[in-house]
């Protein structure tokens, strides 16, 4: 199977297990919007099969961190697959949710997420969470569906399917919806 896409450089890929990206369904890459320099802590929401942790424990490396938070058995066992084929010791896959992450105040330096924020009913508390793990100073990189019109205009049956939400189109934010309540939270 070939793969490729959503911003990942062609080096990027070429680093990580297939299975990785094979995973990721994710609509971007964060750690392009990121800066990860050596010795950082990162998190990654909703880490699915590992492939943002991977490539963030890659450039925190040496004396860096990369977490991936997941709430299924699933994912966490494909990421840890692929964190042991690539040989990636900076990483750990941890079991939860993202309105509730099981790391301590202030841990990190930098929390990603790819595609994820949009399937939580309760936006609010992800961000609260997200920037209560932060150190003072840290850094908040999302790759995540927005709506740039009005989504007053969407249909209902849209809005209310299952298949939207799961297409990360009904749990969407407008535009500047989301970037208030982000800021919101500094």
């Amino acid at each position: 199977m070939d793969w490729t896409g959503g911003g990942y450089s062609a080096e990027e890929l070429e680093m990580l297990p297939q299975a990785a990206g094979a995973a990721s369904l994710g609509c971007g890459n964060p750690t392009a919007l990121a800066t990860l320099p050596p010795g950082e802590i990162v998190l990654d929401l909703g880490s699915g099969g590992g492939i943002d942790v991977l490539l963030s424990a890659r450039r925190v490396s040496p004396g860096g961190k990369a977490y991936g938070l997941d709430m299924t058995d699933e994912m966490l066992a494909q990421a840890e697959k692929n964190r042991a084929e690539a040989g990636t010791e900076n990483a750990d896959f941890l079991k939860g949710h993202i309105e509730e992450i099981p790391l301590p105040d202030g841990h990190v330096d930098v929390v990603i997420s790819n595609c994820i924020i949009n399937l939580s009913t309760d936006k609010a508390r992800v961000l609260g969470e997200a920037y209560r793990v932060l150190k003072p100073g840290g850094r908040f990189a999302v790759s995540d569906m927005v709506f740039l019109g009005d989504k007053g205009k969407t249909p209902d049956e849209v809005v209310s399917s299952i298949e939207s939400w799961a297409c990360c189109v009904s749990g969407a934010l407008e535009k500047g919806e989301y970037e208030a309540a982000a800021r919101s939270r500094l």
